[in-house]
């Protein structure tokens, strides 16, 4: 590497600690949530966020907003939620003067750098696919015109596990965007006490803000541009491929217990995630234990188990910690 690609690496371990040291001020005992999010971040993916209420889900996206110098939006998904309300829609628009008439095109919130879709499984499919294009394409289709969307862009999407009366889950194909499915789990004892304490007085933190639109998209670049190497690529994709139980040599307990697994994004996002999470750590290229470090992130979304393995309480997490454990490097049988 020459020394403009070593200072961006650098530029870009620096912007992520400057990032976490400002969210902290406001998240207690999140370290490897902060770290999952600012992954996906600078390497461009969404994330789909999942814990009960009152564990600062909403918090931290709107912390991570006023941290960055991006536009953010919070939609608060319900059950009368439109697809127009997310995307805009068209009114008419009188001129002053002539007193002609047009359609004019009023921008939705997804025309944002950040969008917090709160509680996403709250609204029915029809408006959850309105996100669809937005996530894939950067790009959104309007009474036939398609707008682009400002770059950068990052869905942020939250999730409630346990209260799943009048809520409709993600179809798979809209899961698969998600770079990372992030769960945050109740706090320790010591952390909730610290918590209370920091909350209920009259301190409000101030959060600097730490980078620009432009300065996080070179961060982007500079994930994209990181070299890594055919075994660890070789890796990525066995791993994602030993999730399907269709696929020749497949584990016995994938075959057992999963109906579908994971697809070929899985593969890319394992690259970019361990990619992100290497520079972020000041390394110049992967290895496979970043690409473990991601796994779970990245492939607990993508497996479909069956009635066998909801009958035995295996859950994907569970698929995943053995895959990590069974699946070689090399390539050989383990």
């Amino acid at each position: 590497m020459d020394k403009n690609e070593l200072q961006h690496i650098a530029d870009l371990r620096d912007a992520k600690q400057r990032v976490a040291s400002e969210l902290r001020k406001v998240i207690v005992d999140q370290e490897r949530v902060i770290e999952e999010l600012l992954i996906a971040l600078f390497a461009a993916g969404h994330c789909l966020i999942v814990g009960v209420p009152g564990l600062a889900k909403t918090l931290l996206v709107s912390s991570l907003a006023k941290v960055l110098d991006l536009r953010f939006a919070r939609i608060q998904f319900t059950p009368d939620l439109m697809p127009s309300d997310i995307t805009g829609s068209e009114i008419l628009h009188e001129d002053p003067v002539t007193k002609s008439r047009v359609f004019k095109f009023v921008k939705g919130p997804i025309f944002s750098n950040i969008v917090l879709a709160d509680e996403i499984n709250r609204t029915p499919p029809k408006t959850q696919a309105a996100l669809l294009q937005a996530m894939q394409e950067y790009e959104v289709t309007a009474a036939g015109v398609t707008y682009a969307l400002d770059l950068p862009f990052f869905v942020l999407a939250t999730q409630n596990p346990i209260e799943l009366e009048g809520t409709y889950p993600l179809p798979e194909a809209q899961l698969d965007r998600f770079m990372f499915n992030i769960y945050i789990d109740y706090p320790s004892g010591t952390d909730e006490r610290l918590i209370v304490s920091s909350t209920t007085g009259t301190a409000v933190p101030h959060l600097e803000r730490v980078l620009t639109a432009a300065q996080v998209l070179e961060l982007q670049r500079t994930v994209r541009s990181i070299p890594v190497s055919d075994y660890v690529v070789n890796y990525a994709v066995r791993l994602a491929r030993a999730t399907r139980p269709n696929q020749d040599g497949a584990p016995e307990f994938v075959k057992s217990w999963v109906n579908w697994g994971a697809g070929p994004r899985a593969s890319q996002y394992l690259i970019l995630g361990a990619k992100a999470g290497a520079v972020l750590r000041g390394e110049l290229t992967p290895s496979c234990e970043d690409v473990r470090r991601v796994a779970t992130s990245v492939l607990r979304h993508r497996i479909l188990t069956n009635f066998s393995a909801e009958a035995e309480g295996i859950a994907p997490t569970d698929l995943i910690k053995k895959l990590v454990e069974i699946v070689p490097e090399d390539g050989s049988k383990g």
